[in-house]
């Protein structure tokens, strides 16, 4: 097949493929400029983004201001012809902080999930020349409808896209921990609950909001099964953690290639929603009741449950980015166990629009 390109608002990226927003320091300039380069779309995470800046626990409004804006103006250095775009999680603290900036850098596109993006326009409202596209990470056809009638009616700013993040990706997920374990829902699916909302926004107003496939794909013939669905593009954040490129340390990336199938796990976050792993030492003596004594500076995420918890997420995740996973652990999609290697973006890139030309 022919390998279509991705149009996001007034952006088209040669090559439909979006590289996932991984959190606290894994996907920053580096990675998001390298797969801009090669065509498809880069994105910088901004959770957690100020917790590697020298005064990230003093002040962490302003460290994160400062890093996400430097790390823009990076990966547009780098890729000045690429499309860049920023993930900006609903539940982190500098959710509208990290939005304004966004905006005021005139980003290509925010990706937004972690929660319901409902109030999204009106900060792009502030900007009336801004070219940045607003694209809703959900996980389901429900939350697709709600976020455009509510952008609808109180905007009138219809949604440039909806990414659709299954059961299988990585991270935080936006299902219950039953569901999850009894293989209720499929990202087949819940992609095609997507596009029926979409189809009639489409019809009604006229412009085109690619529905983007998300969670445990891994080749290029996992992206034509979703091209062929009606599917206008994916995103992949689990197969850009091992590529020289990727902001993480290499400990980091090398626990992706050690793990099996059986290490990858899901967990139940401090945060109170399920999320999938790799197994290590450090979410076994979680696992076996072992509280760990901190004191959480940072308290990046809306209402982290900070007294209960058996540990700082937020310095558990910071550790494992450094390389330090005897205090922290990895976050990784259903498919990790596959990456035996660390390849370039440029090599990855091409093994997967090759799988795809196959398909």
């Amino acid at each position: 097949m022919n390998i279509p390109a991705l149009k996001i608002g007034e952006h088209t990226a040669r090559i439909p493929i979006i590289q996932g927003g991984m959190g606290v320091g894994v996907s920053l300039h580096r990675l998001a400029s390298a797969v801009a380069k090669e065509g498809g779309i880069g994105v910088i995470a901004t959770a957690g983004i100020g917790m590697l800046e020298p005064d990230g626990a003093q002040h962490y409004f302003k460290a994160s201001s400062r890093a996400l804006k430097r790390e823009i103006h990076l990966a547009r250095k780098l890729a000045p012809q690429g499309i860049i775009g920023v993930n900006i999680m609903v539940s982190t603290n500098d959710y509208k902080v990290m939005a304004n900036v966004s905006l005021k850098e005139n980003i290509d596109i925010i990706f937004s999930g972690a929660g319901l993006p409902l109030t999204l326009p009106k900060f792009k409202s502030y900007y009336p020349d801004s070219r940045t596209a607003l694209v809703t990470i959900v996980s389901s056809g429900r939350a697709a409808n709600l976020i455009s009638k509510r952008w609808i009616k109180h905007y009138n700013y219809i949604p440039d896209g909806f990414v659709v993040e299954g059961p299988l990706a990585g991270g935080h997920l936006g299902f219950k921990m039953e569901d999850l374990v009894n293989n209720r829902f499929k990202l087949e699916d819940l992609v095609k609950e997507v596009l029926e909302v979409v189809r009639p926004l489409e019809e009604k107003y006229g412009k085109k909001i690619p529905v983007i496939a998300a969670g445990g794909i891994y080749t290029g013939y996992d992206i034509a099964k979703f091209l062929k669905m009606g599917a206008s593009g994916v995103q992949m954040a689990t197969r850009f953690v091992a590529t020289h490129e990727c902001d993480a340390s290499i400990e980091f990336k090398m626990s992706y290639i050690k793990a099996k199938k059986e290490d990858i796990v899901l967990i139940e976050s401090p945060l109170g929603m399920p999320g999938r792993a790799i197994n290590n030492e450090f979410l076994e003596s979680v696992k076996r009741g072992e509280k760990k004594p901190f004191k959480c500076v940072y308290h990046y995420i809306k209402d982290a449950r900070i007294e209960k918890a058996p540990y700082c997420i937020a310095l558990a995740l910071t550790n494992a980015q450094k390389g330090n996973l005897k205090d922290g652990f990895t976050f990784a999609g259903y498919n990790a166990w596959r990456i035996d290697r660390i390849v370039s973006v440029k090599e990855l890139m091409k093994e997967l629009t090759d799988e795809l030309k196959k398909a």
